[in-house]
């Protein structure tokens, strides 16, 4: 595939692996903030540069709205990785993830589940309003 179908190829496949690596040790069960413990010692000792719990706000005219949202990371400063920990993903995840999207300034994101026996994700990719999406 090429670069504009799969933006950030490179990068979005360094953090899946990590998250496999992560999801062999550990394997599944464990709660969400172990599994982004996890990722953060992994980001932290490869030197990838990363925020934790990205707080993004919503402006409406002349207002910032009350609500605010919380990305779980966005790493190499362009992809939001969100982290779940359940018996598998729901539309809602994936809808969570949509909404990330339209409010920052990134383009891409992954949605991870350490919750499953395999390690499952969806790659999001935005594009103003047009989303495709690629699983495994």
């Amino acid at each position: 595939m090429i670069e504009e179908h799969f933006p950030l190829k490179v990068e979005t496949h360094t953090i899946i692996g990590i998250c496999m690596e992560i999801h062999r040790i550990l394997g599944k069960g464990l709660f969400e903030i172990v599994y982004k413990d996890a990722l953060e010692y992994e980001f932290k000792t490869k030197a990838i540069v990363f925020e934790r719990e990205k707080e993004y706000s919503i402006q409406y005219k002349d207002i910032i709205l009350p609500h605010k949202f919380f990305a779980d990371f966005i790493v190499f400063g362009s992809i939001i990785l969100e982290v779940k920990a359940q018996k598998n993903l729901i539309e809602d995840h994936y809808n969570q993830m949509i909404n990330y999207l339209a409010i920052s300034n990134c383009k891409v994101g992954l949605l991870v589940n350490f919750g499953e026996s395999s390690l499952k994700f969806k790659r999001v990719i935005f594009k103003n309003i047009l989303i495709c999406e690629s699983v495994a």
